[in-house]
């Protein structure tokens, strides 16, 4: 969209003209002249969203737990905002006169639950910009069809040269990649291509395999994660040339959990060494075979599964960048993690647990990133001992912090910071 599109909805004057215009709304939804609203329908509204707020957060955090770690209390109180915009707004409405009263509530009701749902996306930075928040991906689409239209004479990157006429931007690929071997139930994956992979002849390019977080898909890293504008950037001053990007689902479901293993929860690390790779070679003619130019990185949950398929699967995943990941995969903490993905077998885990692995093997010829934000309390201590623990191993393993916490801010700028090491380590010239 470009213009308006590019704004920033999470920080400048955005966030301060909501909350400006949410109290107004707020102000509409509880000021009315009658003392039985005032004195009892908005202390009852202001009651049952305490209510309903809390017992969400204690259903979530000890009973329904679909995360590994707990979610801010802030998120809670501002939903509890947005709950409470809603009720009010009903409420308002019942008891309002004539037509411009109701469509003045309506308005206001709207401000008013903006304003919780918006801080809830600042506390993530989900959706940074309007292009983000409507579902702009950052780049042109593309069908498997006209990849295929696309497909030249496949040359080493030394030997190609970039045309005159060439794009400047990259193209995402939409494509089911199915669990031939695995049995794992993914959704599609979205693929940024770059620019060199409309060229003929076309350059052989390394791939990265990214993964989402938990909850998650793969066009997170394309909308909260800036991809597709990350790639292009990289693309243009480097001749057109970057890694080919395939972000595969590595949870099967927005809220799923599978631990990126082989367990009672699925085979999700054999879809990501068999099945992606098997896919990647039969459909993208300009994706490099040799794995020594593959690379798994991750935000999060997305990141603990990069961590765990370079040290279960060093010769297929010899690079890897884990942005803010886990000590160790989990589902809240260990003892439930084994229960329930390996049938109470501590030796089964351990068997697969990076921290046991870099504890008892080498790996010598793997390298790593390791980033996280300087105010992520929740996951920078255990992101800084799997980076000791993995020099120890051997690893050629980097560490660095960037400003934040865990949202997407940090996870974009993380994936930007270390594209350029990651790109020449596979092979891409400076």
């Amino acid at each position: 969209m470009g213009g308006v599109g590019e704004l920033s909805i999470v920080d400048g004057w955005v966030p301060l003209g909501v909350l400006v215009l949410g109290l107004f709304g707020f102000g509409w939804l509880i000021i009315y002249p009658r003392v039985r609203y005032l004195l009892i329908v908005v202390p009852a509204a202001v009651v049952v969203t305490v209510l309903a707020t809390v017992v969400a957060q204690y259903l979530v955090e000890k009973v329904w737990r679909p995360f590994p770690e707990p979610i801010s209390t802030s998120v809670y109180a501002w939903g509890g905002v947005a709950l409470l915009g809603s009720i009010l707004l009903v409420a308002r409405f019942v008891v309002g006169r004539g037509v411009i009263q109701k469509v003045t509530t309506v308005i206001a009701g709207v401000l008013a639950i903006t304003l919780g749902l918006a801080h809830i996306n600042m506390s993530y930075d989900a959706y940074p910009t309007v292009d983000a928040l409507l579902g702009d991906v950052g780049a042109e689409e593309v069908s498997l069809a006209e990849v295929g239209e696309a497909d030249a004479t496949v040359v080493p990157i030394g030997r190609w040269h970039n045309p005159a006429e060439m794009s400047d931007e990259g193209r995402i690929l939409t494509a089911t990649i199915p669990g031939t071997r695995s049995g794992f139930e993914a959704r599609p994956a979205e693929i940024y291509l770059p620019p060199a992979v409309f060229t003929s002849p076309t350059p052989r390019l390394p791939v990265v395999v990214l993964m989402a977080g938990q909850p998650g898909a793969p066009d997170d890293w394309f909308l909260g994660g800036q991809l597709g504008t990350t790639m292009n950037a990289f693309a243009r001053s480097h001749d057109g040339l970057s890694p080919i990007v395939v972000v595969a689902d590595a949870t099967g479901t927005e809220l799923g959990n599978p631990l990126c293993m082989d367990s009672k929860l699925g085979n999700a690390a054999r879809y990501l060494t068999v099945d992606v790779a098997a896919w990647v070679r039969q459909n993208l003619s300009a994706a490099d075979t040799d794995r020594r130019h593959w690379a798994a990185a991750g935000l999060s949950y997305g990141g603990t599964c990069a961590l765990q398929l370079a040290t279960n699967h060093p010769g297929l995943y010899p690079t890897f960048l884990d942005i803010s990941g886990q000590l160790e995969p989990t589902l809240g903490d260990r003892q439930r993690t084994i229960d329930v993905a390996f049938g109470g077998d501590a030796a089964a885990f351990r068997a697969v647990n990076p921290m046991d692995l870099m504890a008892t093997r080498r790996y010598p010829d793997s390298a790593g990133a390791f980033v996280v934000g300087s105010e992520d309390v929740e996951y920078r201590a255990g992101l800084r001992t799997t980076y000791r623990a993995a020099r120890r191993a051997g690893m050629d393993a980097h560490y660095s912090e960037v400003p934040g916490g865990h949202t997407f801010a940090v996870w974009s700028a993380g994936f930007r910071q270390q594209l350029p090491w990651l790109a020449e380590r596979l092979g891409i010239p400076r």
